[in-house]
């Protein structure tokens, strides 16, 4: 599992002109999959975006995580996170997992971090095209894959 995470004022993702999911401050995950992700993984990662220590304690400090400033996290499934530049100039997907393994597991992911965060996460649509608006605090912007915790 690979997320884009993005300390952000205020996010919001639409389908079709229609927000189906908008946070004020807290964190943007794009989330990408691949077939053989865990519950592991889904478990490490919830664990670790809510515990992440992204936001200014008061000397300025990136000292709180999005729990303990009550923020929220709006995700977004992503599976071009797993692209491939290597060859040629046209991306290829080969490594993300179909959509019937990712459907499922962005809806695990979902559903632990919002436990993980104790209240619910909003989302976009999966496999939707989705427009993504976001006020990107910092920025702040990490890249995070659960079988290479860095």
């Amino acid at each position: 599992m690979r997320v884009v995470v993005q300390r952000v004022k205020a996010a919001d993702v639409a389908v079709d002109r229609e927000i189906t999911g908008k946070i004020g401050p807290g964190l943007l995950v794009l989330a990408g999959f691949e077939a053989d992700d865990s519950a592991a993984d889904l478990d490490w990662m919830a664990g670790k975006l809510v515990r992440l220590r992204l936001f200014s304690d008061e000397t300025g400090v990136m000292n709180r995580s999005v729990q303990e400033i009550g923020g929220e996290i709006l995700a977004v499934s992503q599976f071009t996170l797993y692209a491939s530049v290597k060859k040629g100039n046209r991306p290829s997907w080969s490594r993300a997992a179909r959509g019937d393994v990712s459907g499922p597991l962005f809806a695990d992911f979902v559903d632990r971090l919002s436990a993980a965060l104790g209240k619910p996460v909003p989302t976009g649509v999966f496999g939707a095209d989705m427009q993504v608006s976001l006020v990107n605090d910092g920025p702040v912007t990490l890249v995070i894959d659960s079988r290479q915790p860095e």
